[in-house]
């Protein structure tokens, strides 16, 4: 088995970006969702309430942030904040940086609704679920875990259903892994990636953001029906698997990946 592609998501809920090599530190893959998009009481959004927010991308280069969405002016935001502020993201509330005015409205433009853009500064700790956490991890703004694990082939098992297949980005995994049978992952309990080895701690329970096509933003219910006949066990429906990383350093696609 190797790594077929890793991927980041700097600002939750956007368009991600194609990784040949990927640095991994506390948090996990570095720059991965530390940014994220809040209302103006600080609760934070995604593709759930703003199916839109797909069209956007982010690029990070020494740390500064460049948003750019079709038919608008690209925006980099300098990486100084602006003033602290707490935000809510799910059960958490944490200590972010406020990114100021003048992306605030950027974003509030292209989204049609008043929203401000934080980032998680390195001192900030969001822990991970004690109830999966062994060694008191921290994650960033993910939804709970640092790396979000998925095999070629379950997509392309998944795919069978479907008139139009879709790609694993729908699924905004950071890990594919290739050369092992569909849905194998889901058996996995402790892997080796190059020379850092990870648990999977849990497999991910999926919401509507896989049936948005990241090309329009627009919903696809066939991918929604499709996972809800195939993948719901437990009254939930699930498609890959949460990781907790067990050192710092790099991966690289085409890297080796050893079940443990």
């Amino acid at each position: 088995m190797q790594v077929s592609s890793l991927a980041i998501y700097p600002v939750k809920s956007m368009a991600g970006i194609a990784l040949s090599t990927m640095s991994i530190a506390s948090l996990g893959p570095a720059w991965d969702r530390r940014w994220m998009v809040v209302d103006d009481s600080g609760q934070f959004l995604t593709q759930r309430q703003l199916a839109k927010m797909c069209l956007i991308s982010a690029t990070v280069d020494a740390g500064q942030l460049t948003l750019s969405c079709e038919g608008q002016t690209a925006i980099t935001v300098e990486h100084t904040p602006v003033r602290q502020r707490s935000v809510v993201v799910w059960a958490d509330t944490v200590e972010a940086e406020d990114c100021g005015d003048k992306v605030a409205d950027w974003l509030s433009m292209v989204l049609q609704c008043s929203c401000r853009l934080v980032f998680m500064p390195e001192h900030t700790q969001r822990w991970v679920d004690t109830d999966f956490a062994k060694q008191q991890e921290t994650v960033s703004f993910a939804d709970g875990f640092p790396f979000l694990l998925m095999s070629a082939a379950s997509l392309e098992s998944f795919n069978q259903h479907l008139d139009q297949p879709v790609s694993s980005y729908r699924f905004r995994p950071n890990i594919v892994v290739s050369g092992c049978e569909a849905f194998a992952e889901d058996g996995w309990q402790r892997i080796r990636i190059g020379e850092i080895e990870f648990s999977v701690v849990k497999p991910c329970s999926r919401c509507v953001i896989p049936s948005i096509d990241p090309a329009t933003g627009l919903k696809q219910v066939e991918v929604s029906k499709a996972l809800a006949s195939h993948r719901r066990r437990d009254g939930a429906v699930y498609f890959g698997q949460n990781l907790l990383h067990r050192g710092h350093g790099e991966i690289g696609v085409g890297d080796s990946v050893e079940a443990l």
